[in-house]
């Protein structure tokens, strides 16, 4: 079925915008796979705070360009989805890796982190990163713990001083009371 040239304009002007707010683009091939399966992928990449489309190659690849994005001679054919990472990249990398692994109809081609072209290899390598929340919570991990240990020292440092101020009150009131 034909598209007129207004919804081409629509689709391209759709195309850019996510592009322009995209910290990575992933493209994969869905050959052969239902609306059910379709709709699991979209859930997993929108979990993932991304946004995945069918894109038109033609009308895509004249985003692309206009992004200064260059994709290898004839990359765009066949059925592609292109998953947009709204949010972050290893996140989306992820949820596309793991639906691959479990559904062989989708297979994936390529993608862009920033201005650079990703191998399939690579955006596996990415999707093996961890996410922000987990560097977070590594990184206050890290701090914590030396942290602790310094209140721990200056806590029993407290500590050691209270007891001989105690002691030296005692023997004292233990000197006086036999006199």
């Amino acid at each position: 079925m034909a598209i007129t040239k207004a919804r081409k304009v629509e689709l391209i002007a759709q195309y850019d915008e996510l592009i322009q707010n995209s910290r990575a683009i992933f493209l994969a091939e869905y050959t052969g796979m239902s609306v059910k399966q379709m709709s699991a992928l979209r859930d997993k990449v929108y979990e993932a705070e991304g946004a995945l489309h069918v894109t038109k190659n033609t009308l895509l690849k004249l985003s692309l360009e206009k992004a200064d994005k260059e994709l290898p001679d004839d990359f765009l054919q066949g059925q592609l989805a292109t998953g947009f990472a709204l949010s972050e990249a290893p996140s989306l990398a992820k949820a596309l890796v793991d639906f691959a692994k479990e559904d062989e109809k989708i297979t994936l081609r390529g993608g862009f982190l920033g201005d650079e072209f990703m191998s399939v290899e690579q955006i596996e390598a990415l999707a093996k990163l961890p996410s922000m929340d987990e560097l977070r919570a590594q990184i206050i991990g890290l701090i914590d713990g030396p942290a602790r240990n310094v209140a721990s020292i200056l806590a029993s440092g407290v500590r050691q001083v209270v007891n001989v101020v105690d002691a030296y009150a005692k023997s004292e009131e233990g000197a006086a009371e036999p006199a």
